[in-house]
């Protein structure tokens, strides 16, 4: 069966599109922040409520109601067509569990990253135990957060300055590594300032031109939000 991410971009989207299981608070704030860099988003949920609540705000939005403990609703679905699976639901503990052992383990699957929500220690360790890379708490990492790192990975930090402008650490993106500031020239081709570069917690403030860029170092950068959700991901 034809998966609905290829039908909108083909079997190369699949490291860009994603699966968020359960569209509450956290859930939708994740599948706001994808869609808002032009990811595939497929939202799932078992209420159909929430479903039809999201797809007011965003009519576009590919959302299915489907009961994230079947396996087989999940397959046809596409949620194990994806590249990250988002396991946004915290209650019951039973059914995360369930979902997040299903997306990283059925036969065939082809998600490569599962990040499941959790709501206590032991029900991190339990979503650790049955498969999932990275579990986060809510409390400590908003949806819309998580969001940006899934596509945005070298973002380490970020300070808004205002509603425009703000200041980003990022790892250095793969295509800058052995190129040094006066050959990027970041202000001229990106728009973007760099304060400070260098290995993390020896950074050189306002670098030379001369620096060359190596991997594993930082950048710390500022201009505006386009600029910098513009700025190489990788």
């Amino acid at each position: 069966m034809t998966q609905w991410w290829q039908w909108q971009g083909g079997s190369d989207t699949v490291s860009r599109s994603y699966a968020v299981i359960g569209v509450g608070r956290f859930g939708s704030a994740v599948c706001k922040e994808l869609l808002r860099f032009d990811a595939e988003v497929l939202a799932i949920d078992n209420c159909q409520r929430a479903i039809d609540e999201l797809r007011q705000e965003d009519p576009a939005i590919e959302a299915r109601v489907v009961d994230c403990t079947d396996e087989e609703a999940l397959r046809a679905a596409g949620a194990l067509d994806v590249g990250t699976v988002v396991v946004a639901i915290s209650e019951p503990i039973e059914a995360s569990i369930t979902a997040t052992l299903i997306v990283k383990d059925a036969p065939g699957s082809r998600v490569r990253q599962v990040i499941a929500r959790a709501t206590s220690d032991l029900h991190e360790k339990m979503l650790r135990r049955v498969g999932a890379d990275r579990v986060v708490f809510p409390s400590k990492m908003q949806g819309a957060r998580l969001g940006m790192e899934l596509v945005r990975p070298n973002l380490l930090e970020r300070l808004r300055l205002d509603d425009r402008n703000s200041i980003e650490e990022i790892k250095v993106p793969k295509v800058f590594v052995g190129r040094s500031l006066r050959d990027l020239n970041m202000r001229k081709n990106h728009n973007v300032s760099v304060l400070a570069a260098g290995p993390q917690n020896r950074l050189t403030v306002n670098p030379p031109a001369s620096h060359v860029l190596n991997e594993d170092e930082l950048l710390v950068v500022m201009g505006s939000s386009e600029a910098l959700e513009a700025l190489p991901s990788h």
